[in-house]
């Protein structure tokens, strides 16, 4: 099979740019690694209950600022879709903290009911929503920091994203569907489908709407078209449960990652194996950048065989020159 000008072209550069750099972040593993909108920033959260900030700079990171105020484990956080100064992060202290770059200090802090695992922001940047260790899902109004609405499921719920036209809501669950809601002043479901045979862990829309993309305990990751609704391919080059996906800016490469020692890319149109990124432990959490083929991630911390205490609570950045 021919190889694509576009896969040729991404070979060349990563070959070419193969090392992963590593930056000290935190004082403990990190959980969760995202670019803001304009790509000038990465923010990771870890648990050692705090949140970092980087600047990217032509050939590095170069960290800004560390955001303390959480009582428990940072487990995911996520920056406003549209404005890069804002992000916001979810702890097991049963709150979420919104902060503001510019001034480096938490702007809210909103109580929720559970322990925090997962969050996201909605596309158009007026509601968040997070997930707890009991299945509820909050929705919280961005501009008043108040509570909108909150539903209690009777599954496992995963994690959760917004289609990119921001008039459905997914998540993932235990049983291995995929949920889809509606948000007509309440939650309404439209449609369960089941996309796995074992517990479907992570979900990631690509940049341009046209697919979204699923990963599971069954170590497959499978991808949907949004208009149909219908899987139209699987990737399966990971042995364990698929814990973190990304699109690459274009929508043209996917990065998965596990507790395989590598991130699989591979080719979205095609399914075919881009490029493999070696590790030496399991990766907690992978992002492409949102406007160029650099892929930031973080790691679990090695055994202590290793090194453990220079691996613990670095970020990494595949792609530099």
């Amino acid at each position: 099979m021919a190889v694509s000008p576009y896969v040729q072209a991404m070979q060349e550069l990563f070959r070419a740019n193969t090392r992963s750099r590593e930056f000290p972040a935190h004082g403990a593993k990190v959980h969760s690694v995202a670019w803001s909108c304009c790509g000038r920033r990465l923010a990771s959260g870890s648990f050692d209950k705090t949140a970092s900030v980087f600047l990217l700079e032509k050939d590095r990171l170069v960290k800004e600022n560390n955001y303390r105020g959480h009582g428990d484990s940072v487990d995911q956080l996520c920056w406003h879709p549209s404005n890069p100064d804002l992000f916001v992060t979810a702890s097991g202290d049963k709150t979420i903290r919104i902060w503001d770059v510019r001034t480096t200090k938490c702007i809210a802090t909103v109580n929720t009911k559970g322990e925090n695992i997962n969050i996201c922001w909605s596309p158009d940047g007026q509601t968040i929503a997070v997930g707890n260790k009991d299945d509820v899902v909050t929705f919280i109004d961005a501009k008043t920091h108040r509570s909108k609405a909150e539903e209690q499921f009777k599954f496992e719920v995963n994690e959760i994203s917004w289609n990119n036209d921001n008039n459905m809501f997914f998540l993932t669950n235990g049983n291995g569907c995929i949920n889809i809601l509606r948000q007509v002043p309440m939650l309404k479901p439209i449609q369960s489908i089941n996309a796995h045979p074992s517990n479907c862990i992570c979900i990631k829309f690509d940049p341009m709407g046209k697919y979204f993309a699923t990963g599971s305990a069954d170590a497959l990751v499978s991808l949907w078209d949004v208009d149909e609704l219908v899987c139209v391919r699987c990737f399966s080059r990971l042995d364990w449960p698929v814990r973190t996906l990304s699109f690459s800016h274009d929508g043209k490469m996917l990065a998965s990652a596990s507790e395989d020692h590598f991130i699989d890319i591979a080719e979205v149109e095609t399914g075919e194996k881009l490029w493999e990124v070696q590790c030496e432990s399991p990766t907690f959490t992978v992002a492409w950048h949102p406007k160029r083929p650099l892929l930031a991630f973080a790691c679990d911390d090695k055994d202590g065989k290793y090194d453990s205490s220079r691996e613990a609570g670095t970020v990494k950045l595949f792609g530099l020159p």
